[in-house]
This record gives structure tokens, C-alpha cells and sequence, in this order.
């Protein structure tokens, strides 16, 4: 597990019992963190290649969930991960990986002006984050058939669980667009991306994308009433796109500004999922509003 986060350390104990998981940390604080999961830590640092020498030979599937730098168009943490399993080991074999998926976002593909799109549709990355990700996706399907590695992409939109709710944004009265003019967003609850990347180990077709998104059909607004109603909060007052130039900020409206709805057939025929939580109001009524 390359980025053991959150997602990886729901991910490593669905894993267990069948395979050996093995996670990348660079700060010393995280060890015992990845211990308590069953994550047998080993260091290196993806912005310094020359820690990474210890990955060549001692793998066979990455689950590659970290991040590109927050900085320029290219993704050089995923090259310098790419180059060290690449590497010949202490006895000059190359024993590459036999798979490898990659979590990227549904960024890529830009504003879609709402439409419902696949796999198959292009990507459009309209700010630096997003096209680093294209990039990274890019190096991961280029090494995965030079090398003949069995690589598979997982597109993730939004994240939620108990721990990464807006609650914080609710309480502070942060304003949402008005619902004409407000954008689709799309979910997947951090447990159900654990269990589809379990799913993609056993049943992903090599080079292939998948949307690991649920089932609900939501504006962005929509998304947090349901968060305020359940927590018994004050829905987030409404705006217009051009007041929200002047009263939200670039990060936030960066995804305001992209509408789309992501099409799940792919990861529910061919990678089998069923999910714990089908839409966000399944995943958010689990949880105690007290929290």
C-alpha cells in the first residue's frame, strides 16, 4: 500500500488473512498507526527516490492511493514509485509487480455540464489538480504495458464517512449554490471504496477504468441538506454562481464549477460490487447524529 491513509487502513483489513500487507510510511509517528491495522510499515518517502530502493522485487500487487505533489503538471511521485519497482534487486533480477490499481478522481473529466458519462468519455482537466492526475493515470497504463503489468484505474468522486462529513462548513453558515444553478456531484462511502478495491484485486480487467462511485443522483446542495437535516443543522443558505464568485473560495467553487453524474454499471457487472451504503442518505442515516 503506497498512501496509507484513511481509505487504505479500511482497506488492509478486508486483505488479511489472504495476503501480507505491506505499507509505505515516511513519518515515524505513522508506525504503530499501521501495526494496529496489520500494515507491516516500511519507509520511504515518494517525493525522495532514493528511499524507495527497499520496493523492487518484494511485491506482487501496489494498491498506489497517494497523492500527486500540490504543485506543477506532472505527477513525480508516481514516476519515482514506477522507476523503484522497476528496479533490478540485490541479485539483479527484475521481479516486477503482476498488478497494480490506482485510485485517481473523477476530476479528469472536467465540467460535463451534468451529462451522465462512462468510462469511455474524455478527459478534461481544467485546473493543475486534475491534470496531474491525468498524468499520473497516464504513466501508470504507459509502465503497465511496457512492463506487462495487469494496471487498472479506480475514478473516485467525493469521499464520505462518519469522520469526513461538512459538518464543520455547515456550522460556519458557508453558503451552497441555488438548486437551478447548482452542479451534480457524485459519492461513494469510504467503506464501499475499500471493498471495490478488494474487488479490483480479484476481478479488473487489465488497463481497464472504473467509476467506484454509488448510486445517488445529487446536487452538491442537496448533498448537504441531507448532512444538516440528519444532524440537525441549518441548511446551508443559497446563492447565485455570480454571488458565489465574491463569497466562496477558489478551492471550493473550483468544484461547484464541475457538473457531472458518474455511470457505475462498469463496477457492478464486471467487478461484482454490491454495495453497504447505495446512495449518501443510506451511508449518512448509519451514523449517530450526536457525533
Amino acid at each position: 500500500m503506497v498512501g496509507c491513509g484513511d481509505i487504505a487502513l479500511r482497506t488492509a483489513p478486508l486483505l488479511q488473512g489472504k495476503y501480507r500487507v505491506l505499507g509505505l510510511y515516511r513519518n515515524l509517528k505513522s508506525i504503530d498507526r499501521l501495526r494496529s491495522h496489520g500494515i507491516i510499515p516500511i519507509y520511504g518517502d515518494l517525493d525522495f527516490p532514493k528511499t524507495l530502493k527497499k520496493l523492487a522485487g518484494i511485491v506482487q500487487i501496489v494498491l498506489h492511493l497517494a497523492p500527486p505533489p500540490g504543485y506543477g503538471l506532472h505527477d513525480l511521485r508516481t514516476a519515482h514509485l514506477l522507476s523503484a519497482l522497476s528496479r533490478p534487486t540485490k541479485t539483479h533480477k527484475r521481479i516486477l509487480p503482476q498488478q497494480l490499481i490506482y485510485i485517481s478522481t473523477s476530476g479528469v473529466y472536467g465540467d460535463c455540464h451534468g451529462a451522465l458519462i462512462d468510462e469511455t468519455y474524455p478527459v478534461r482537466p481544467v485546473n493543475e489538480r486534475a491534470i496531474r492526475r491525468v498524468d499520473a493515470e497516464k504513466q501508470v497504463r504507459r509502465w503497465g504495458e511496457r512492463e506487462h503489468v495487469h494496471v487498472a484505474i479506480l475514478r473516485v468522486p467525493g469521499i464520505y464517512a462518519e469522520n469526513r462529513l461538512p459538518l464543520n462548513r455547515l456550522r460556519e453558515n458557508h453558503p451552497a449554490l441555488i438548486d437551478v444553478e447548482d452542479s451534480f456531484t457524485n459519492h461513494i462511502h469510504a467503506d464501499d471504496l475499500a471493498r471495490i478495491i478488494c474487488a479490483a484485486i480479484n476481478y479488473a480487467k487489465p488497463h481497464r477504468i472504473y467509476h467506484a462511485s454509488d448510486n445517488s443522483q445529487l446536487k452538491m446542495g442537496q448533498y448537504f441538506d441531507l448532512v444538516a437535516d440528519h444532524f440537525g443543522l441549518p441548511r446551508p443558505p443559497r446563492i447565485s454562481r455570480d454571488q458565489a464568485q465574491q463569497q466562496i473560495s477558489p478551492a471550493m467553487l473550483s468544484f461547484m464549477n464541475e457538473s457531472r453524474l458518474l455511470n457505475n454499471l462498469r463496477i457492478k457487472k464486471e467487478l461484482r460490487v454490491k454495495f453497504m451504503y447505495p446512495t449518501v442518505s443510506d451511508g449518512i442515516n448509519v451514523v449517530e447524529p450526536e457525533i
